[in-house]
């Protein structure tokens, strides 16, 4: 039987410390509904929220607990932040980088509430184009800009505190998409000067899937995606809009959000530099690896100030699904073939056709398994080819 080696990180880490996995545990069999009782059933559960809150504020360094609101992932907290700041007519830009998870509710908002949408280009090597980009901000007043801190297909890591100083030279707020990098790198919010940080909990926060958040600076009012049951003001005839209850309508994911803090608890034990160092020494070595196989091309990696454990491939005359297909088939070796969700980033890199497979990586993984890794990428690719 082939053992599995996991190379999907990006989508969501398989491989999680321990602690996450006894504390949903604990959870399910003990806890009450958050701010639903005075019972130490529902004050157990309300503390383990309130301990994740804090974790998340600290490790993305947001200015309080309070300014942490979760979500069941980055796409709900980014549908949060981007519908709730738009007003209809207004003008929106982010980049070619983007995830469908920031370009479709912009295209929403456009076909809907008649936002202009402007989208800064990426160069070939996966770069953004800062000219474009400033040129797009001071052309007339914009909302906001929304924009991916770290590429899931190239795993470039942008400038985004530059990107965010432009943004409010010119009176617009940023909204920074996290998905990839919170737990995967430092992230200091009040460093990187963004008003709303959107995360994922399943990725590198080591959590379970169906958690996820926004941080928002204090008095920034968005408007409520959901209403509903908020467990105080029973008689508003709306919903609160005081954080964090203003963004969480109904009974939060308390079991989840257990397993989410042992996980940032995880990280914080070990030390972000410590994890971040270890996976770009793997990615690094992955990379040196496939760039030595014949008609294999690394996609992006070095446009930016920093790089992710993303390597996204490309193989002259070989479609990324069958490569896929005879990795995890041959090898045992999960990947991410296709397109990634990113349209407009395959477009600038020239990968339309063919997609590209994307081998992401954690701190669970080791040198043993990137060495195998690259053995099964010649031989798939010599194969196919």
């Amino acid at each position: 039987m082939i053992s599995l080696i996991y190379f999907d990180n990006a989508a969501t880490t398989l491989m999680k410390p321990p602690g996450v996995a006894d504390a949903i545990v604990r959870g399910i069999s003990s806890f009450g509904g958050v701010g639903r009782g005075v019972h130490p059933a529902s004050l157990e559960a309300g503390r383990a929220v309130f301990e994740a809150r804090r974790s998340v504020a600290r490790l993305l360094g947001a200015p309080s607990p309070s300014c942490v609101s979760f979500a069941l992932n980055a796409t709900m907290a980014l549908n949060i932040a981007l519908q709730g700041l738009a007003t209809p007519g207004c003008t929106l830009v982010t980049t070619a980088a983007s995830h469908n998870s920031v370009l479709r509710p912009l295209n929403r908002l456009r076909d809907e509430f008649g936002c202009a949408v402007k989208i800064a280009s990426i160069k070939p090597d996966g770069s953004l184009d800062f000219g474009e980009y400033e040129r797009m901000l001071s052309e007339g007043s914009v909302c906001y800009v929304a924009a991916t801190h770290a590429s899931n297909l190239t795993g470039d890591v942008y400038d985004v505190a530059r990107m965010a100083r432009i943004a409010h030279k010119h009176g617009a707020l940023f909204i920074l998409d996290a998905a990839q990098t919170a737990g995967a790198l430092p992230l200091s919010q009040e460093e990187l000067g963004a008003d709303v940080v959107c995360f994922t909990g399943h990725k590198s926060l080591f959590g379970p899937q169906g958690t996820g958040g926004l941080c928002v600076l204090p008095d920034l009012d968005i408007a409520p995606l959901v209403e509903g049951g908020s467990g105080t003001h029973t008689f508003d005839e709306r919903h609160p809009r005081f954080m964090p209850e203003a963004l969480e309508a109904g009974t939060v994911n308390a079991h989840g959000l257990a397993g989410l803090a042992a996980g940032v608890r995880y990280i914080e034990e070990t030390g972000i530099d410590v994890i971040h160092e270890k996976v770009s020494c793997l990615t690094s070595q992955f990379e040196k690896g496939a760039c030595a196989i014949e008609g294999v091309s690394v996609l992006g990696g070095h446009g930016g100030i920093d790089r992710s454990g993303v390597v996204a491939i490309d193989v002259e005359g070989v479609d990324s699904s069958l490569l896929g297909d005879a990795l995890a088939r041959d090898w045992g070796i999960c990947t991410r073939a296709g397109a990634h969700c990113a349209p407009l980033m395959h477009r600038a890199l020239g990968t339309e056709q063919r997609g590209a497979v994307r081998f992401s990586f954690s701190c669970f993984n080791t040198e043993e398994e990137i060495a195998k890794g690259i053995d099964a990428l010649e031989e798939s690719v010599n194969a196919l080819r």
